[in-house]
């Protein structure tokens, strides 16, 4: 590990100061982007991680794998395998289980020019560390005018699995989406995957990359532009998984599947739903959900985090700043329930949303279902 922390990194690069997209003005509806890939292969979300780790490594020597079981076990969810075999114990790194311990030296690293990749088991670990991904990784650029980039990538399982309880179910995308100084990025295919992650490695500044255990073994259409090693997906660029024109959804990660079957459901009663696969939640792209919003009049946000200061409750506040006038209906809004996470396998089901629930939600704003009276 020391003797690649002491290469030569060479002089550091300019990087991209802190988004100021708190101060983003919301651009024409005509540069809303759309990313429609041809079909040409299945692959899973966990070989699209998997490919986009070994093409990044082989492509820069800087890029280095470090974290819990990533090397001799190949990963807990073996998203690392073969990488081990492939670049040497130097550049795939097994950690203790001290999450704040080799977090902290992953900054460290990015400091001197690497480009470490920093695998939690699961997000939730990433409390024990948060201390350096919020005061050293994300705050360092800033403090040094710009003077030092931190290269680095904070990847892993983010939000509800399956029975795993209260402390190993949250989702951090509100968490970590709130901090300036970090990009955060939640993929949902195998495309949003591999182009996302090369993206993020790329990228000069530090990076929290929430996958979503559920959907590693997910195959997903991909095509031949997908599967180059130069494709990227951009970041804060949302896409646009099926257009509509009565109702706009926004979702992110597993919920973006969710959003999908719960349009397919709509349409059969002649309700026409646009869904929005945000990919990024830190920039957020505001342009795209805003344009949808002044198309189709109504909005339903989803997301599996808890409702208060929420990913949904950004969405809102910015599509009632910039398109309140667009608006036919209140605003619908779904998440996970407001409480730790059941462990009960009846009682977990009813704390995240279900498809459903954004059924229900959509119909409401389109008045074709009668709206719940206020309680005081």
């Amino acid at each position: 590990m020391w003797g690649i922390v002491r290469q030569k990194a060479g002089a550091a690069a300019s990087s991209i100061l802190i988004s100021g997209q708190s101060l983003q003005r919301l651009r024409p509806a005509a540069s809303a982007s759309r990313y429609y890939s041809s079909a040409a292969k299945e692959m899973t979300v966990r070989d699209a991680l998997n490919s986009a780790l070994d093409e990044e490594m082989s492509a820069d020597p800087k890029v280095f794998l470090m974290g819990e079981e990533v090397g001799e076990y190949q990963g807990a969810y073996k998203i690392t395998k073969g990488l081990l075999e492939k670049y040497g114990p130097e550049r795939v790194l097994d950690t203790p289980i001290t999450e704040a311990g080799f977090a902290g030296i992953g900054v460290g690293a990015a400091y001197h020019g690497l480009k470490p990749v920093v695998e939690f088991m699961t997000f939730n670990f990433s409390m024990q560390a948060i201390d350096h991904i919020i005061n050293s990784a994300a705050k360092t650029n800033y403090m040094s005018a710009g003077q030092i980039s931190v290269p680095i990538v904070f990847r892993g399982p983010n939000g509800a699995a399956a029975g795993v309880g209260a402390q190993h179910s949250q989702c951090y995308a509100a968490w970590y989406g709130s901090c300036p100084g970090l990009k955060v990025l939640a993929p949902y295919s195998s495309e949003d995957a591999r182009g996302l992650l090369k993206a993020a490695i790329r990228d000069p500044d530090p990076v929290v990359f929430l996958e979503n255990e559920l959907l590693y073994g997910e195959s997903f259409p991909v095509s031949a532009e997908v599967l180059d090693s130069s494709f990227t997906a951009p970041i804060g660029k949302a896409k646009i998984e099926r257009e509509g024109k009565d109702v706009t959804i926004t979702a992110f990660s597993k919920m973006v599947g969710y959003a999908l079957k719960a349009a397919e459901e709509l349409s059969k009663e002649g309700i026409s739903a646009e869904v929005i696969n945000l990919r990024s939640i830190r920039p957020l792209d505001r342009a795209t959900i805003n344009a949808s919003v002044r198309k189709t009049n109504r909005l339903v946000t989803v997301e599996e985090g808890f409702p208060q200061h929420g990913v949904g409750a950004e969405i809102c506040a910015s599509v009632v700043e910039d398109s309140f006038g667009y608006l036919d209906a209140p605003v619908e809004r779904i998440s996970g329930a407001d409480i730790p996470m059941p462990y009960a396998a009846n009682l977990e089901r009813m704390a995240v949303p279900q498809i459903e629930d954004i059924v229900r939600a959509a119909k409401r704003a389109c008045y074709r279902a009668v709206r719940l009276a206020a309680t005081g």
